[in-house]
């Protein structure tokens, strides 16, 4: 069968692999759409510390189940299910702790494993979820938006919180919507037009483009000099890691989701004087893929506005160089099998 393979940094063509076989507890799928994430761009262009190559990418998973294993009973052929791409050793401290989406020894499909940018994956039946209320692009879009949705949870939003999200790339986009969900007062920052005009579509009750206005300025007037309760970086940039202590309220709280290419040098008084609490936001939870499930399902999200192109897997090479020489222009490109 074809997938598509980075083989080096700025290189991936698609290559034949084996069918996988499908264990008693496993179950076999057929993609349907699996969408480009981040972290594949990364991997691509060679800042990815935790892959080696030849590398498979893609855990952002829509499909449908053509075989399962003896062992499993819950599962139908032809069902529309989509994946949790992560694991969990079971033993280490956050998964003793319940929090197994931060495992110690964590593999994520696509990642540090071969991932599902192919025709057919097998997974264990445990990492499998059925979703029957949602359309099979719609599912492509779960996992990076229970990212956002982690990054909230982890930062304890409320309905009477002002939230500052730094970023509308699809993980912010993902905040903003549970931030908005909760109904909290939404700020969303970038420095793309159109981006922000998408988490208007989301819900958020104010934008700032960071490159044509006074960021703490704004966030001073919309707040009335209080600024924002919660702040979530969700770009991973040291100039939004510095802005997210500035902008933040005294004892507010900061989630961090962003991985900053450079170290990020703070003045660590504000840490003191705000008596801040800094949280760091990893992948998701079962319950944050359910709560996204039951959210998209209302079917208010803007999903053609958020789908920045559909290729085929033949065309993803192409597709993956493009994003590559202008991550700016995209929100979120979906391989079509």
């Amino acid at each position: 069968m074809k997938a598509l393979s980075i083989t080096q940094e700025g290189q991936s063509e698609i290559v034949e692999i084996e069918k996988p076989t499908c264990g008693s507890n496993q179950v076999l799928i057929k993609l349907a759409y699996v969408a480009f994430c981040g972290s594949d761009l990364s991997t691509y262009q060679g800042r990815n510390p935790m892959v080696s190559y030849p590398r498979v990418p893609g855990h952002e998973i829509s499909g449908t189940v053509v075989e399962f294993g003896s062992e499993v009973t819950h599962l139908t052929k032809g069902a529309k299910v989509t994946v949790i791409p992560y694991t969990a050793c079971g033993e280490c401290p956050s998964c003793k702790r319940g929090r197994s989406n931060a495992c110690r020894s964590n593999q994520t499909l696509g990642v540090q494993r071969e991932g599902a940018m192919t025709e057919y994956i097998s997974i264990d039946s445990d990492k499998v979820l059925l979703v029957d209320q949602l359309n099979l692009d719609e599912l492509a879009l779960v996992e990076p938006l229970t990212v956002g949705f982690h990054s909230v949870d982890r930062a304890e939003v409320t309905d009477q919180d002002t939230v500052l999200v730094f970023g509308c790339g699809m993980i912010g986009l993902g905040a903003i919507a549970a931030a908005v969900h909760r109904g909290a007062n939404v700020i969303a920052v970038d420095i793309a037009d159109d981006k922000l005009d998408i988490a208007k579509k989301i819900g958020a009750n104010h934008t700032i483009h960071s490159m044509k206005e006074n960021l703490i300025e704004k966030v001073t007037s919309i707040t009335g000099g209080d600024l924002a309760d919660v702040v979530i970086e969700a770009v991973g940039n040291p100039i939004t890691y510095k802005n997210a202590i500035d902008v933040v309220a005294f004892a507010g709280r900061i989630s961090c989701i962003g991985y900053a290419k450079e170290d990020v040098a703070f003045t660590t008084k504000y840490f003191v004087q705000k008596e801040l609490d800094i949280r760091g936001s990893r992948n998701a939870t079962r319950k944050d893929f359910e709560n996204v499930i039951q959210y998209l399902s209302l079917k208010t999200f803007p999903l053609s506005d958020t789908i920045t192109e559909k290729v085929s897997l033949i065309d993803a090479p192409l597709a993956l160089d493009k994003w590559s020489q202008d991550p700016s222009v995209v929100t979120k490109i979906i391989v079509k099998f």
